[in-house]
C-alpha cells in the first residue's frame, strides 16, 4: 500500500506540473497546428523528455547539481541558450507561409509523414533544456519515495512519468489539430508566433540571467 500512495502521490504532482504552461507547451501547440502527425511526435519526445528527468533524478541528479553548483549553472545557461535560439526561429519564421494538409472529413488535418523523427528530437531537446525541471523531480521523488526504493516502485515510476508526459501533450495535440485552432491559427499566425517566439526567447533570457547571477 505504501509504494501505492507514493506513485499516487508522485503521479498527482507530475500532472499538474506537467499542465502548467512552458516552453512545452508552446512547442506542441505550435507543432500541432501544422500537421497532428508531427504534434504528436513532439508529445512523445516531451515524454522521452520526462522519463529522461525520472531516470536521472532517481540517480541523484540532484545531489550532483548541489555538489557542484558549477554544473548545475552551466546547464542552466545553455538550456536558456536553447529556448533563446528556438525563441528567436519561431519569431523569425511568424512571415512564413505554413504548409498544411487538407483536413478530412471530420475536419481534422491527417498525419503527414517524414518529420516525425526530426519534431520527436525536437520535442526532446525541449523538454531536457531546462534543468529545473530535474530539480523539481528530485524533489517530489525525495517528498514520496521511501528512502529504500524496491525495484517495482524503481520501474513503475519511471514509466508513469513517460504516460503522464507523453498523455498531457498528446491531448494537446490532438485538441489544437482540429479544425476550428488551425484555422484560427493560421488566420493570426504571424501574431501567435511572434508572441510564442517571445515567450520562449524569455524564458531563456530568465534561465540565462539566473546562472549568471549564480542560480538566485
Amino acid at each position: 500500500m505504501d509504494n501505492t500512495l507514493s506513485l499516487l502521490g508522485i503521479a498527482g504532482a507530475m500532472a499538474v506540473g506537467a499542465m502548467s504552461p512552458g516552453p512545452s507547451f508552446v512547442m506542441v501547440a505550435r507543432t500541432a497546428v501544422a500537421s497532428r502527425g508531427d504534434g504528436l511526435a513532439a508529445a512523445l519526445g516531451m515524454g522521452a523528455g520526462g522519463l529522461v528527468f525520472a531516470i536521472a533524478a532517481m540517480a541523484g541528479l540532484q545531489a550532483a547539481f548541489l555538489a557542484v553548483p558549477a554544473l548545475y549553472l552551466a546547464i542552466k545557461g545553455f538550456g536558456g541558450a536553447y529556448l533563446i535560439y528556438l525563441g528567436i526561429r519561431i519569431w523569425r519564421g511568424a512571415r512564413q507561409p505554413l504548409n498544411v494538409a487538407p483536413a478530412d472529413s471530420s475536419g481534422n488535418s491527417p498525419r503527414q509523414q517524414g518529420r516525425g523523427g526530426r519534431t520527436f528530437l525536437l520535442g526532446l531537446a525541449t523538454q531536457v533544456s531546462n534543468p529545473k525541471t530535474a530539480v523539481v523531480y528530485a524533489s517530489i521523488f525525495a517528498a514520496f519515495l521511501p528512502r529504500e526504493v524496491p525495484l517495482v516502485l524503481a520501474l513503475a515510476v519511471p514509466a508513469v512519468i513517460f504516460c503522464i508526459e507523453t498523455g498531457w501533450y498528446a491531448i494537446v495535440a490532438l485538441a489544437l489539430s482540429s479544425a476550428a485552432p488551425r484555422s484560427a491559427y493560421l488566420r493570426y499566425k504571424t501574431w501567435i508566433d511572434r508572441a510564442a517566439g517571445g515567450v520562449m526567447g524569455l524564458l531563456g533570457l530568465r534561465l540565462v540571467w539566473s546562472a549568471v547571477r549564480g542560480g538566485h
